[in-house]
C-alpha cells in the first residue's frame, strides 16, 4: 500500500519496525466499531440493513501476531477493511498509533494481502511485482530491486517471465505474499495467507511469520485453518455474526475462565471428588488419572493442599492442552460476548 508522501523514494522508512519497544504500545485501538451495508432487495422484498460489525472494540499491542477466525461471514473482511481504510465504519472508530487508517496508511503504509489476491491475467510475474512497487513511490532502480528479492524470497524466478493467468493457485497465492512484503511495513494484514499453499510453503510461511515477528512488525491475519492459527498466532480474536465472542490467547493454551489439568495419583483415593467436583477419569491405562478443572493456580494449589491432607499420594500434575478448535467450538456454543 502507499507509502508517506515525506519518505524519500528508494530509502527505508525513518523508523525501523521494532525500533521502539513495541510489546508496550498499543498499535491499533478499536472502540465500539460497527459497520452497516445496505443489503439489495430481493424479488418481492425491500432492502434491508446489514450489521457486518457490532460493537468491536480491541487493545491489539505492536509487534503483535493476532488472528481473527470465525464462521463465514463473521465479519473478519469487513473489520480488515475498516482497519485499512477502505471502508469507513457506521459507528465508532479505529485509531494505528493514533491517526485515522487512512492517515496512517497515507503516512506509514502498509503490508497487504487480500483474502483473493488478483491482477490482470496478461501481466507476468516479476513485471507485475516491479510495477506495484512502483505504485509504492519507489523509484525504477528500487522497484526493480525490490521486485527481484520477492522473487527470491517467494521462489518465483524461474515463473518471473510467466503470465499470471498461467500460474497455480498456490503460485498465486506465493505472488500475493511476495506483493504485501515488498517494502518494510510495520503493519502486515494477511487475509487467508496459506489458502493454496502446499505442505512445504505453509512451513516457510510459518518461519515467515516468525521472521516477521522477531523484526517487531504487527501482523494481523485471518483464517480457517485454525491448525495454522495456534501455530503462528499469541492471540486469536474469535467474531460471530459481527461481535467479538472470546479473545483467546494461543502462547498459553492453559489460559481462559477455567483451566484444565490431569491429576495422577498412586492409587484411588474417595477424597478426589471432595477435593475436586467434578472430576472425571481420564481416558487412558495405567495410574489413577482424572481431568480437573480450576478458575486459576491458586485454586488449583488450596485443591490439591486439600487432597493431600486426606491422605492421597499425587503422582503428577499435567496442564491440559485444549486444542483452539475445540476452544473455538465451546465459545461458539456457548454464545455470550466477550
Amino acid at each position: 500500500m502507499p507509502q508517506a508522501d515525506t519518505e524519500k523514494p528508494g530509502e527505508k522508512p525513518g523508523k525501523r519496525p521494532g525500533q521502539e519497544s513495541g510489546k508496550s504500545r498499543r498499535v491499533i485501538e478499536i472502540h465500539g466499531l460497527t459497520k452497516r451495508f445496505t443489503a439489495p432487495p430481493r424479488p418481492g422484498r425491500t432492502a434491508r440493513v446489514v450489521e457486518a460489525l457490532r460493537d468491536v472494540s480491541l487493545m491489539i499491542p505492536a509487534g503483535a501476531v493476532w488472528a481473527v477466525v470465525g464462521p463465514n461471514a463473521a465479519g473478519k473482511s469487513t473489520l480488515f477493511a475498516l482497519l485499512l481504510g477502505f471502508l469507513r465504519p457506521s459507528a465508532g472508530e479505529v485509531r494505528i498509533e493514533g491517526m485515522a487508517p487512512r492517515d496512517y496508511v497515507r503516512a506509514r503504509g502498509a503490508g497487504y494481502l487480500p483474502e483473493r489476491f488478483q491482477v490482470a491475467g496478461e501481466w507476468r510475474v516479476r513485471a507485475t511485482l516491479r510495477a506495484l512497487a512502483a505504485l509504492d513511490g519507489w523509484p525504477r532502480a528500487e522497484a526493480h530491486r525490490r521486485a527481484d528479492a520477492v522473487l527470491e524470497r517467494f521462489a518465483l524466478g524461474e515463473h518471473a517471465e510467466r503470465p499470471v493467468r498461467d500460474l497455480s493457485r498456490g503460485l498465486v497465492q506465493r505472488l500475493g505474499l511476495a506483493q504485501a512484503l515488498l517494502a518494510p511495513r510495520e503493519l502486515i494484514v494477511l487475509d487467508e495467507p496459506t489458502e493454496g499453499l502446499d505442505p512445504l510453503w505453509r512451513i516457510r510461511f510459518r518461519a515467515l511469520v516468525e521472521e516477521l515477528r522477531r523484526e517487531g512488525r504487527t501482523v494481523l491475519m485471518a483464517s480457517h485453518d485454525l491448525g495454522e492459527v495456534e501455530r503462528l498466532a499469541g492471540e486469536a480474536v474469535l467474531l460471530d455474526a459481527g461481535r467479538v465472542r472470546r479473545v483467546l490467547r494461543l502462547e498459553d493454551a492453559a489460559a481462559g475462565p477455567t483451566q484444565r489439568y490431569r491429576l495422577e495419583l498412586a492409587e484411588p483415593s474417595a477424597a478426589l471428588l471432595e477435593a475436586f467436583p467434578g472430576a472425571e477419569p481420564a481416558a487412558d491405562r495405567g495410574a489413577p488419572a482424572y481431568l480437573v478443572q480450576v478458575s486459576d493456580a491458586g485454586e488449583l494449589s488450596r485443591r490439591l493442599a486439600a487432597l493431600l491432607a486426606a491422605g492421597a499420594v499425587l503422582v503428577a500434575v499435567h496442564p491440559v492442552h485444549e486444542p483452539l478448535e475445540e476452544r473455538v467450538r465451546r465459545a461458539l456454543a456457548e454464545g455470550g460476548d466477550e
